[in-house]
């Protein structure tokens, strides 16, 4: 049986504008060969400029390290314990500056919990009233610069959370409880996942986050008066011929055009490849690019793969089924405020002023909207999983799980 397949393993944000007050001396710093970087070098880069990290698995196999201090973040993560290749893209020249940036505090780290939506009537990264343009896009600053507490750990799980409260674009304010629990899973779990034995052969390494938001105000959340989603992003490190799949349903309704490929001007046909049921989107980090997929034709599952690297990496969510209200983060008084898409890819690359933050890419995926009343409580949940070992070995994981070839996913 395909993963896609799977019930219980059933988002979009304008990013790159930000790129905007990063110099190219602060672009050349912070990107460090990658190839040189082992987790064991980023975590004791961590342990240096953060006030507290959280090291959850195997120092011999896989292994991710947290920061409460930058909202609970998988900072990154590795399949070889200490001296493996750190998967994560990490900002280190600003981290190492201890300065705080406007806008937003762009550190990096492999996987992020955000919420949406950020531009329109309902979004949270705009004052009332405010323009939509970047001088006002402001991230909250309890998803962006303040942390959260460490609730409970173990040597493979942790749990933080804390209380925030925020105020829409059109005046509406919520109350919540953000919980999130970053675990590294075993290998019978990964097992489970794939559907069958992972070869001894194969490096890898999974973790899973479940993101939780609680209603812990008075007023129930509505579509008339805005919802809050949960936003899940990634920062990976990119390389020339990594490429991103996503699968799609052949079946989407025909009133919907299941893929977006315009959020920067339309994809070039050297880097986007549409099929009626794949998208291939290049991930190199040399081109500011992103695409989405609506929640009706998205499956749970994504993948990207580096060929040099032979590294082959799935990210799976939840992605319930039914007419549910995602949210729409486009920079303007919106006509469909509920009709965002549920998972997309981002390429960084050098913006309208010629700098960019850095050779990384996104795997994203969002919750519907959250329609809660007080006291309830919504969950969205996302695994990452990274493997390395000989492309056969990759190629049959990947078939297993998504029925794709390595072949597919790859531009001509």
């Amino acid at each position: 049986m395909l993963l896609i397949n799977k019930p219980y393993m059933k988002h979009s944000l304008i990013l790159a504008i930000i790129l905007t007050f990063f110099s190219c001396r602060q672009e050349e710093k912070s990107n460090i060969n990658s190839e040189a970087i082992t987790f064991q070098s980023d975590l004791n880069f961590l342990k240096k400029h953060l006030s507290e990290v959280v090291v959850l698995g195997d120092s011999l196999g896989g292994i991710v390290v947290v920061s409460p201090q930058f909202q609970a973040r998988v900072m990154t993560s590795s399949a070889e314990g200490m001296t493996g290749k750190s998967f994560g893209w990490i900002n280190h020249e600003l981290i190492a500056s201890g300065k705080i940036q406007p806008h937003i505090h762009a550190v990096g780290g492999e996987e992020r919990f955000w919420l949406g939506p950020e531009g329109g009537q309902f979004g949270f990264y705009f004052k009332p009233g405010a323009p939509f343009d970047f001088e006002n896009w402001q991230v909250p600053a309890a998803l962006d610069t303040e942390p959260f507490n460490l609730i409970e750990q173990s040597k493979t799980s942790a749990t933080f959370g804390r209380r925030m409260s925020l105020e829409n674009y059109s005046g509406n304010k919520f109350e919540l409880e953000v919980k999130r629990k970053v675990e590294v899973l075993s290998k019978a779990s990964l097992d489970s996942i794939i559907g069958e034995a992972v070869d001894s052969k194969v490096k890898w390494v999974a973790y899973r986050t479940t993101n939780e938001i609680k209603n812990i105000g008075s007023n129930p959340w509505t579509r008339e008066g805005g919802l809050p989603s949960i936003w899940i992003l990634s920062m990976l490190n990119s390389a020339p011929e990594t490429m991103v799949g996503i699968p799609y349903m052949k079946s989407a309704p025909q009133d919907l055009s299941p893929v977006n490929d315009s959020y920067f001007g339309k994809v070039p046909s050297d880097r986007l490849k549409v099929s009626d049921s794949l998208v291939v989107f290049k991930a190199d980090g040399n081109y500011r690019s992103k695409v989405g997929i609506a929640p009706r034709a998205s499956f749970p599952i994504m993948t990207s793969f580096d060929s040099d690297a032979s590294l082959l990496t799935l990210a799976c969510f939840d992605l319930p089924g039914g007419d549910k209200p995602y949210v729409n983060s486009t920079w303007e008084i919106q006509s469909k405020p509920f009709g965002g898409d549920a998972v997309n890819a981002y390429n960084d690359g050098p913006n309208d002023t010629g700098t960019q933050m850095g050779k990384f890419y996104e795997l994203e995926s969002s919750s519907p909207g959250a329609e809660l009343k007080p006291g309830e409580v919504l969950q969205h949940r996302h695994t990452t999983i990274h493997f390395t070992g000989e492309k056969e070995m990759l190629e049959k994981i990947l078939k297993k799980t998504t029925g794709l070839s390595l072949q597919q996913i790859s531009l001509p």
